[in-house]
């Protein structure tokens, strides 16, 4: 139908409730900052209401897309030791990608040193939580009530025993066959629901971002220029040469369209600022429109929105060389590289905490002596920053699995290179009464 072709796209729906979004909110910011009326009713009301619910409607999905889509991969492995070679690449690739993250922050903030000249003297007392062990990180992943840790959204619990379930499914013979097929359609009719839910999202990010927009103010960027200018570079380096080189030399894929049908979950995932709340338009993107098999995503997609945090370790590096500089305290290359083995590992390692990239600063500033306090004057644009950074993670997510997926032979090719993937999908969900056709 003529109407059909004039419809705008999800992403660029998006991308104006977000454009939308920020005007309104400095608009509110610059004519109604004395107006309790509009604040009260329409920021703190709508706004907030509207985009707590369109968050809450992410995060509903991500235990049973999580758990039922890793059971769904699992249970059809003939041989376990798949299991192992697949979490071995997929693990080797994560650290490599974090490692080069906090390299390449490290390079960038002693390149073009933000820090130098700032004054760090108001800087507040920061109060660190306490980080685990990674030897309690390790007892912590097995979960002793696995209800429990799907009500608590324990990623990583409910990734164990999902794969434990899956291998458990595999080895019972016709039971487990019976089983298979009803998570094969449970699988199913959960990512219709994510379809139908990512039409919301414009709405969604229209509310989250005239909300953050009242409150963030022009003046907090200008007094952290430097530190926010290098920060956003390093990270835009990070998420389109870095991971577009990857993905070029280990499987030969055009980078350029893996970027174009990465749009949708980036936009996504900078409005939440959440890599779990994006999981499941994160596992959409990569089967729909990138063709990586569900067997692969379902494993790659939820660990690393639990461990990869590429974009946290950038923060981490560009922030230590920062403080390093404000508070005019020399490194050796010796600290240096325990800045990068301690992020490295600490991405990992505190996976799962509440408030993880502060908690992981605080845990890389101890380690090499430098004050915790100068975390409190980068905290005014941290939330602004915390969007970007969840994007290059989800944007790494989906270039680890494109690639493990490639090497395991589960990337279907022509689905990849074909732009209207997963397109067409969104198309009948849109239009059913236009057209007649199988969702299978």
């Amino acid at each position: 139908m003529p109407t059909q072709k004039k419809k705008m796209s999800l992403t660029g729906r998006v991308i104006l409730g977000m454009v939308l979004g920020i005007l309104t909110g400095f608009a509110i910011r610059s004519l109604f900052a004395e107006t309790s009326f509009v604040h009260e009713y329409l920021v703190n009301g709508l706004f907030d209401v509207g985009g707590a619910i369109f968050i809450a409607s992410l995060k509903m999905l991500v235990v049973p897309l999580v758990f039922v889509s890793l059971v769904c991969g699992t249970s059809t492995l003939n041989d376990i030791s798949t299991l192992g070679r697949l979490g071995g690449k997929t693990l080797l690739f994560y650290l490599t990608t974090t490692a080069i993250a906090i390299t390449l922050a490290l390079t960038m903030g002693n390149l073009f040193q933000p820090g130098a000249g700032a004054d760090l003297s108001a800087a507040t007392t920061f109060a660190a939580k306490e980080a685990p062990s990674l030897g309690d990180v390790i007892i912590g992943m097995f979960p002793t009530n696995p209800i429990n840790s799907m009500a608590q959204g324990n990623t990583l619990q409910i990734i164990v025993f999902a794969i434990l379930f899956g291998i458990a499914i595999s080895a019972a013979g016709k039971p487990g066959e019976r089983i298979a097929a009803i998570f094969a359609d449970l699988n199913e009719v959960i990512m219709k629901l994510v379809a139908l839910l990512m039409h919301i999202a414009p709405f969604g990010v229209f509310f989250l971002m005239a909300k953050l927009f009242t409150g963030i103010g022009l003046d907090a960027i200008y007094n952290l220029f430097g530190y926010f200018v290098v920060l956003t570079c390093t990270l835009l380096i990070h998420g389109l040469v870095v991971y577009s080189t990857m993905l070029k030399v280990f499987t030969g894929l055009s980078p350029k369209t893996f970027l174009k049908k990465m749009e949708d979950a980036i936009m996504f995932a900078f409005s939440t600022a959440s890599s779990n709340a994006t999981i499941p338009v994160t596992m959409e993107t990569a089967t729909k429109r990138l063709g990586a098999s569900n067997r692969i995503a379902s494993f790659t997609v939820p660990l690393g929105a639990t461990i990869n945090m590429d974009g946290t370790a950038i923060m981490q590096g560009v922030a230590t060389a920062f403080i390093a500089q404000a508070f005019n305290i020399d490194l050796t290359m010796g600290d240096y590289m325990a800045v990068i083995v301690t992020a490295t590992l600490a991405s990992i390692g505190t996976a799962g905490v509440p408030g993880v990239g502060l908690i992981m600063l605080a845990m890389v500033l101890s380690q090499v002596g430098l004050p915790v306090e100068g975390i409190a004057i980068i905290m005014g644009v941290d939330r602004l920053l915390d969007m970007i950074r969840t994007a290059v993670n989800i944007t790494g997510d989906s270039a680890v699995t494109c690639i493990v997926a490639k090497s395991e032979g589960e990337l279907d090719i022509n689905r990849f290179n074909d732009p209207a993937a997963g397109e067409k999908d969104e198309e009948v969900h849109l239009h059913p009464q236009a057209k007649t056709a199988s969702f299978d």
